[in-house]
């Protein structure tokens, strides 16, 4: 692992200044931390705020870069004003890159950075990723280091835990217009939906734990370890995301699952 970390920290002394896309989440957290090992002052965090971010992520993005002593800036990402984002084809998760790191790569050249950094790393090529395609485009303005030294998830956590960061090992989370089913138009609203269902149903369990949005139709993934509770609490949780406009909840026998949203492709 230390021959990991040094590879990666030299490719980011290499970048001469850097801005990271800060998510809140371990991938772009982990880096943002390595970045400001390598670069000191010569880099800056961008949280892109967006209706797709949940509340709770944009908090976890300011405490971690807090956590690395580096300046923190955040933008109106407007994903929304972009009708190709809204209309969630299963292609939405490029528009809404190709739009959210141009903005990134005009605050870059503004403001005298080299380059921008995503937190993606290999593991990520292992589900469909069109938002991937939209950085590469946006290249070599727009790097991947985490990527380009050969890092995966575990490698990331490993390294979280040895730096102390909180998120080390908080569940992965896309962004919220993941959840909602390819063909049905994103809205405010609708992922206001997301965001609060998860939450309520996070007051009962822990894990890995997603809302996927069919229309009228929650359909909960969660561990199977959780399936007990949910169950005991079934009616006090339908209840619940009836009041945010749910018709009817069910529960994925399958359990969580990366991408399921995306099975629909196969």
């Amino acid at each position: 692992m230390e021959e990991k970390l040094q590879k990666l920290l030299d490719y980011l002394s290499g970048c001469g200044s850097l801005v990271v896309a800060l998510s809140g989440g371990v991938d772009s957290s982990t880096l943002l931390y390595a970045a400001h090992l390598a670069l000191g002052e010569k880099v800056v965090a961008v949280t892109a705020k967006s209706e797709m971010m949940s509340v709770e992520e944009l908090q976890i993005a300011k405490e971690m870069a807090e956590k690395a002593g580096v300046r923190h800036i955040i933008i109106d990402a407007h994903d929304l004003d972009d009708p190709d984002v809204c209309a969630n084809t299963p292609e939405r998760c490029y528009y809404c890159k190709r739009g959210r790191f141009q903005k990134l790569v005009n605050f870059a050249k503004k403001e005298g950075f080299a380059f921008v950094a995503d937190g993606g790393n290999i593991d990520d090529t292992k589900d469909y990723r069109p938002g991937m395609r939209a950085l590469e485009e946006l290249a070599p303005t727009v790097v991947s280091p985490f990527m380009i030294c050969g890092w995966g998830k575990s490698d990331i956590r490993r390294q979280a835990k040895e730096w102390g960061l909180s998120v080390w090992d908080r569940p992965s989370a896309a962004c919220l217009a993941s959840r909602i089913e390819y063909g049905i138009e994103l809205t405010p609203k609708r992922l206001r939906q997301v965001d609060a269902a998860e939450e309520i149903l996070r007051s009962y369990i822990s894990g890995q734990l997603r809302v996927r949005h069919h229309g009228k139709l929650a359909r909960v993934e969660a561990e199977p370890a959780a399936f007990q509770i949910l169950l005991n609490q079934r009616e006090n949780i339908t209840k619940e995301l009836r009041m945010l406009g749910f018709q009817y909840v069910t529960l994925d026998l399958l359990g969580y699952r990366m991408g399921s949203t995306n099975e629909v492709l196969d």
